[in-house]
């Protein structure tokens, strides 16, 4: 049976959607496509799967973009390492919120709690990616390898640190108790809320892991031989053009980020379920 559609729900989100992404661009945490990539994930997002859905998207986004701020001179000698600037594209807007649509869209079919499970599971561990990384890197101790825990240069994908580490805790955390809060406030008993809050943590955690995990693996990773530096570019800030040294060529960090949400919201989804 379909879930009920209503137009002004759509049309709501839209509204909602456009003005979060126009002052994210007046902010400068958006770029023109970051913009038109978070109208059409908030719409779908809003729309489709009600207020407590979309206060998850305002959660990470307001908070991601506070970070990327936070003494954000001395992580400006940081961003030749990443693939892209604390101005979010389409890409990246996609990256993050596409899971979260996509379940959405999938409630309308076959309603369930497990979606919502799943939503939270995926904003969090995008979440808790982005709080890692942006307060992982201010770390005043080297990042180790996660699969190695060698010694590395702090930026360098799949370096872990412990403040990164419980920044990423905080981060998915920080989800949890954003939907927690929103179910209570719609009704939902105290115990059932708690449980979300667990599995949205716990889901963030795992997905943020997995996020480093394919940073220190499968990623592709390139070598600039005029800077003699690691990027995530294929075209290096001095301009000069890199070589793929590890890491599949088309995963790139966007893929990494989506990948690692539908991680994220498949333990939460899996926590829930086993607990019936």
């Amino acid at each position: 049976m379909l879930k009920s559609i209503y137009i002004w729900e759509l049309l709501g989100g839209f509204a909602l959607s456009t003005l979060i992404g126009v002052l994210g661009y007046k902010q400068e945490a958006l770029d023109w496509s970051g913009v038109l990539g978070a109208m059409a994930t908030g719409t779908v997002i809003f729309g489709l799967g009600g207020w407590e859905w979309g206060a998850l998207l305002i959660a990470f986004f307001i908070s991601s973009s506070a970070l990327s701020f936070y003494r954000g001179n001395e992580k400006r000698v940081l961003a030749e390492k990443f693939s892209k600037g604390h101005r979010r594209d389409v890409g990246q807007a996609l990256a993050n919120a596409g899971t979260a649509a996509a379940v959405a869209i999938l409630s309308v079919f076959r309603p369930d709690p497990l979606w919502y499970a799943a939503c939270i599971g995926a904003m969090a561990a995008v979440n808790a990616d982005t709080w890692a990384t942006e307060l992982g890197v201010l770390s005043e101790r080297l990042p180790r390898l996660i699969t190695t825990w060698r010694p590395v240069d702090v930026g360098t994908s799949g370096g872990v640190t412990l403040l990164g580490t419980l920044a990423s805790l905080g981060g998915a955390l920080f989800i949890a108790l954003v939907a927690g809060l929103s179910l209570l406030l719609s009704g939902t008993r105290l115990t059932s809320a708690g449980s979300f809050l667990l599995a949205g943590t716990l889901g963030g955690l795992v997905g943020g892991l997995a996020d480093s995990f394919m940073g220190a693996t499968v990623q592709a990773i390139y070598w600039c031989d005029t800077c003699a530096k690691e990027t995530e570019r294929q075209i290096h800030g001095c301009g000069a053009e890199t070589r793929q040294v590890r890491g599949w060529r088309w995963l790139g960090n966007d893929w990494v980020n989506f990948v690692a949400s539908v991680v994220g919201g498949l333990v939460a989804a899996g926590f829930i379920w086993l607990l019936g």
